[in-house]
């Protein structure tokens, strides 16, 4: 009795060790092998197998068997509903059979096929979720006595054990699946289209930096990609299985780009009520991306220049200097030099981050992309919409090829989407695309005009052009033509721009 009760303690612990293991599951096969070889133990069993249920073929197959006969009994498979383990995985219900010579439902073809008598026999159901995936079976006591109800409570808790392993190893592989589909997703998403000259040098010298971590500024003008060549660079890049961090330096205040950048401690402020992560931390062994960068103000510039000179930073109200290895990525489509020589930018921050410069390429600059780029989003539209036939005419195609687009990539995208939209579902037309792509572009100052005509329409189009180029925001078209917000927003009403 003694040494019953320390086998028994001994199999708790073992139990107690195995579901420990079950939540990380990292060798399924090997997993299932040991819980069943422990209850084959525990219960002092003659044999035991693990059926799996097969819902396509709705047969039960041999995933672990145990006994003299283990290996001999793979080769079989059960219907669903035959035989005990078949019963119990139609009905859902244990079963503890103590002859199974007086049982109507036992199938004793295996038996006699591999030479294997057999007296009683214990099944529970394995179950994920409420759904059966198999059942658990023990076959005879070793020393000759009979299966008890106390063995067919034991043998629950180990179906449970194994329907768990089973249920997080499907729900990993799940998890796997879908990180594979999303990263494919995601690398369609962020891919760069185009095979100019302009464009194929940009890459190659991307795709050489993209083995350093030296720092990398990216410049061009509003939506020319540059987030899409920092994320070629960080996936092609000895950091491409850590984290990518996006930050627009120009969409946020001081105070909150330096809480997104650090994060803060508990308290620091009102509000502050649980400590914060920050861009930085999350990004470390990583890649953070600063987009914008020429928008930061003086105090984020020196904050930033310390992370780059230290490798460390403090969260907001926080005095514990925090290491992180970052490969840091920033963009900007501000004349970074002159705002340097003019005392907007530090000298010293633009040398920490410009240790490697790339420039993207306007679309204008790359015309032969401009065909690709069009049919590329008109796929994507089509998806969306389920417009399958719909095509680009000649005529559209030439005028988008012809126009300027100063917003770049950006604004051609807007302008499909909207011609899409608002087309007749089978043919994208000249009268589809925004107006201005039908219009002819600003042919220069023309003879008769008086110099106050031949001003206005300059200082119109020179307006026009750089609320284009901010994407209409006002704020920088100002700051880029070195006038006052509100002396612009009179010469809008003036000119009557919209």
């Amino acid at each position: 009795m003694d040494n019953r009760l320390t086998d028994i303690n001994s199999s708790i612990e073992h139990i107690n060790e195995i579901s420990a293991w079950v939540s990380s599951v990292q060798d399924l096969d090997r997993l299932l092998e040991l819980i069943i070889e422990t209850a084959t133990r525990m219960m002092d069993a003659k044999a035991s197998s693990l059926l799996m249920l097969d819902h396509k073929t709705q047969k039960l197959y041999f995933k672990v068997a145990t006994g003299v006969k283990g290996t001999d009994i793979k080769q079989f498979e059960i219907d669903l509903g035959q035989g005990i383990a078949g019963y119990v995985a139609q009905t859902g219900e244990p079963l503890l059979i103590p002859d199974v010579a007086e049982d109507p439902r036992w199938y004793k073809e295996i038996s006699e096929s591999i030479g294997f008598k057999t007296q009683s026999i214990a099944c529970v159901p394995m179950k994920v979720n409420g759904e059966i995936i198999g059942v658990v079976e023990i076959i005879d006591k070793a020393d000759g006595s009979s299966i008890r109800d106390e063995d067919l409570k034991i043998l629950s808790v180990f179906a449970d054990l194994a329907a768990q392993a089973i249920g997080n190893a499907r729900k990993i592989e799940h998890d796997k699946k879908e990180i594979i589909d999303l990263k494919n997703e995601l690398q369609s998403k962020y891919e760069i289209i185009g095979e100019s000259k302009a464009l194929r040098k940009v890459i190659s010298d991307a795709i050489k930096v993209a083995s350093s971590k030296s720092t990398t500024l990216i410049l061009g003008e509003s939506g020319t990609g540059k987030e899409l060549l920092a994320r070629l660079i960080h996936r092609v890049g000895p950091r491409k299985d850590e984290p990518m961090i996006v930050l627009n330096c120009a969409a946020l205040p001081e105070t909150l780009l330096e809480d997104e950048l650090f994060g803060h401690e508990k308290g620091a402020y009102t509000g502050a009520v649980a400590r914060k992560i920050g861009k930085f931390e999350l990004a470390d062994r990583g890649t953070i991306f600063l987009d914008e960068i020429g928008e930061m103000s003086p105090g984020m510039q020196s904050k930033l220049l310390r992370i780059l000179q230290e490798g460390v930073f403090y969260r907001v109200g926080g005095n514990k200097a925090i290491p992180v290895d970052v490969r840091v990525i920033s963009a900007t489509n501000r004349n970074i030099e002159e705002d340097v020589a003019q005392g907007y930018f530090r000298e010293d921050l633009y040398y920490r981050i410009n240790v490697v410069q790339l420039q993207m390429p306007p679309l204008r600059e790359r015309r032969e992309d401009i065909a690709l780029l069009a049919e590329h989003f008109l796929d994507i539209f089509k998806k969306e919409r389920g417009t399958s036939n719909l095509v680009i005419s000649k005529e559209a195609m030439d005028l988008m090829v012809e126009y300027d687009w100063p917003g770049n990539i950006r604004e051609m995208k807007n302008a499909l989407e909207r011609a899409v939209v608002m087309g007749n579902g089978k043919q994208i037309l000249p009268e589809d695309l925004p107006a201005f792509a039908c219009t002819t572009q600003y042919p220069g100052l023309e003879v008769g005009l008086s110099l106050k005509e031949a001003t206005d329409l300059f200082k119109k189009e020179f307006i026009v052009i750089n609320l284009r180029h901010t994407e209409g925001n006002r704020s920088r078209a100002a700051k880029t033509m070195k006038i006052q917000r509100t002396y612009l927003s009179r010469l809008i009403a003036k000119y009557g721009i919209t």
